[in-house]
């Protein structure tokens, strides 16, 4: 038995029957993470600031565990998670990261991770098990059909949603599974190929004690099964706190405590402080760190402690007068309990001292450098303090490892697991072999693209709103075009009214497009989650939506043809006006969906849309023909998408020598003459340029949305 300075009992003991090796662990060395903020100086002038979110920090989240990120508001527990994961952009982020001793690159760590957003961003019509299944034909592209649906049934079980199998996943405006079901819902979508590693943010986040208990079971078993798994969570419960293994403590983006939850009543007891009967030593140390960011000392004396073992300054009394909140009373014996039940038993309040630490393991861990990284790492203090090492006696120590050494760890080993019932990570037995991952991608460009063909019209299918609204008004509008403009007069008004006809058609193909925006950038987000570790390629996704929408504004525009060039008997080729039609929805519609891939919301989506949709019909040449718009607004005429269409019914209509009216002084005027007086007419018959140039408009935005979503559409922090 040895006793420590403070006068703490402290049991060293050292189970030499179980390894302690750290396979499959994902380290982290020095990881700091700076940023420029905008500060208004006492002179009320504006400065840049840099601003530390991350500090330094440098630890390990071992395999087989559940790793809780967890600190006050502002701790930095996202932006932590996030650089774990790889989602900050290279070079803002400082340090390494490593997984069975390699480093690991942002896009290595995307190939070998996944990653569960806070938000569920599913589809609402598409069931449980359809949901997973596709999860599955992105992420297991080399398994037959077969082995696929029986990877989806096991995992459907052992999430525990074998009740809600055939139930839509639902949204605010349908009914569906539960909060719960839908974000096991949203794990089982990205761990349906086995990841190694697993990041969850805030997965209890909006959810009941009971579904968030149900979400936290799932994810330990996932964890047990092999996963190294982190997560970041506020508040958890106390039955909650019994399933975390491993914790990772923060505070202004510096390290406040890592190690085993059940030893978080040791480190309070090394800094002087003591966890008062009843309360969760976890939230009590949490009370601790925002009493000493309140104080003048900061967080950074806490984050010397960790560093160098030198005990932080004591605070006031006024300082540690704020309350805290007082758990409930059946915490210490629920976690005694547990205790019990892993074979681990209490000693002194209730804590194990057993010392378990990674730093103990000089060959695993002198390796990566975080032993030594650690030593040499030093605190920064906001007020630029240095405590004194005499003043600070007896809590003060001379090597960091003393305290390191203090801090005992679960292990993946400490648990029995029977691996058959999970499903085992894919690349559990890489080894350190993560450098050759195959393909990056599970499946080829075409098996890609048909995917997300199937899932595009069975959505299609079941929301049929959008589609049969857009067909309702093009219907009730031919309609009403063919009862108003039937039987132009032989005049010029007659005239007139045919190319009002023409104008307001063009318009009303080009807003029957808009409505495309909130139901892009509602897919967006799950477009961002799938990719971001790599379930498809941008390009297929392009395609898909591109083809998946062709039969249905072919349709759209065969029934507004059909209904108006009858009734009003237009002249011209029939086929040509049918084309010109579809072809002008395919190029609006690309256009719209390229401003959705541009705006944050639909608000500023349809703003921009009607303000492009001003610009387009003011420039199209029906206000003022082409030769009569200022030379230096008439590029606006040409890249106005709806100039071509507009000049092509024209040209269909009206390029013949047919008397279409007269003028008062009786003179005949011909299609040629209107066409003429319009400066669109050409010698040769244009109106299959006007079909090209169309085209090659609809290739261009669909080119600009997929740069979009190929290089500016990635849920990553710069």
């Amino acid at each position: 038995m040895n006793h420590n300075t403070n006068g703490i009992r402290r049991d060293t003991v050292i189970d030499i029957a179980k390894p302690m090796s750290f396979a499959g662990a994902l380290e982290f060395v020095n990881l700091t993470y700076t940023v420029i903020k905008k500060k208004k100086t006492d002179q009320g002038k504006w400065v840049n600031q840099e601003a530390d979110l991350l500090n330094r920090i440098t630890g390990y989240a071992p395999k087989g565990c559940i790793t809780a990120v967890m600190g006050p508001s502002g701790a930095g527990k996202s932006t932590f998670l996030d650089g774990l994961a790889g989602r900050i952009a290279s070079g803002s982020l400082k340090g390494k990261v490593l997984l069975d001793g390699n480093e690991m690159s942002p896009s290595l760590i995307k190939r070998t991770s996944a990653y569960i957003m806070q938000d569920d961003r599913l589809f609402p019509m598409l069931t449980v098990y359809e949901t997973l299944m596709f999860a599955a034909d992105f992420r297991l592209g080399s398994i037959t059909k077969a082995e696929k649906r029986q990877r989806v049934e096991t995992l459907i079980e052992q999430l525990g949603l074998s009740s809600a199998r055939n139930t839509y996943i639902g949204d605010e405006g349908s009914r569906g599974v539960s909060g719960g079901e839908r974000r096991r819902v949203s794990i089982g979508v990205d761990i349906i190929h086995g990841p190694s590693l697993l990041f969850l943010d805030e997965p209890t986040s909006g959810l009941d004690s009971t579904s968030a208990q149900s979400v936290i079971e799932k994810v330990h078993n996932i964890a047990q099964a092999g996963s190294t798994v982190v997560l970041t969570i506020h508040q958890p419960s106390s039955r909650i706190q019994l399933l975390l293994d491993h914790l990772i403590i923060l505070a202004r983006g510096q390290l406040m405590y890592q190690g085993s939850p059940k030893d978080v009543g040791l480190h309070l007891g090394r800094i002087g402080r003591r966890v008062p009967k009843g309360e969760s030593p976890i939230e009590f140390l949490i009370d601790v760190i925002q009493q000493y960011d309140q104080s003048e000392y900061g967080v950074d004396a806490l984050a010397e402690f960790v560093v160098t073992g030198m005990k932080p300054p004591k605070l006031s009394d006024d300082e540690m007068s704020f309350s805290t909140p007082t758990p409930p009373p059946h915490w210490s014996s629920g976690k005694k309990l547990h205790l019990q039940m892993a074979g681990r038993h209490d000693q002194d309040n209730g804590f194990d001292h057993s010392v378990r630490s990674p730093w103990n393991n000089s060959k695993s861990w002198s390796q990566s450098g975080i032993m030594q990284s650690l030593k040499s790492t030093p605190a920064r203090h906001r007020n630029q303090r240095t405590p004194n090492p005499a003043s600070a006696s007896p809590g003060y120590y001379t090597n960091s490892s003393d305290i390191l050494a203090r801090t005992p760890t679960p292990h993946s080993s400490d648990y029995t697991v029977n691996e058959d019932d999970y499903i085992t990570p894919s690349m559990a037995a890489d080894g350190a072999n993560h450098h050759h991952l195959g393909p990056k991608f599970s499946n080829s460009f075409f098996a890609e693209t048909w995917v997300l063909m199937r899932r595009n019209f069975i959505n299609i299918r079941r929301t049929p709103e959008l589609f049969l609204s857009r067909l309702m008004v093009l219907t009730i509008m031919g309609f009403m075009m063919a009862t108003m403009f039937k039987k132009p007069g032989a005049t010029m008004q007659g005239i007139t009214n045919r190319l009002s006809f023409f104008i307001f058609t063009v318009c009303l193909f080009f807003f029957s497009s808009n409505d495309a925006v909130p139901a892009f950038i509602q897919e967006r987000f799950i477009f961002v989650r799938e990719t971001s570790h790599n379930a498809y390629r941008a390009s297929s996704y392009t395609i898909a939506g591109l083809i998946t929408y062709l039969p249905f504004l072919l349709l759209q525009a065969a029934v507004y043809a059909v209904i108006t060039w009858f009734a009003l008997k237009l002249e011209g080729s029939f086929v040509y006006f049918l084309i010109i039609l579809y072809v002008s929805l395919l190029s609006t519609n690309s256009f719209v969906v390229f401003v959705s891939s541009v705006v944050p919301n639909f608000i500023l989506g349809y703003a921009a849309v009607i303000a492009f949709t001003a610009l387009f019909f003011l420039f199209c040449g029906y206000f003022l023909s082409s030769h009569d718009i200022p030379k230096y607004w008439r590029w606006m005429n040409k890249i106005s998408t709806m100039t071509y269409p507009y000049e092509g019914l024209l040209i269909n209509e009206y390029q013949r020598n047919e008397v279409f009216g007269q003028t008062l002084a009786g003179t005949n005027v011909t299609g040629i003459d209107i066409l003429q007086s319009l400066h669109i007419y050409h010698e040769k018959d244009p109106k299959w340029s006007m079909i090209y140039i169309m085209l090659g408009w609809a290739v261009l935005y669909r080119i600009l949305f997929y740069i979009v979503l190929r290089f500016a559409s990635k849920n990553q922090r710069t």
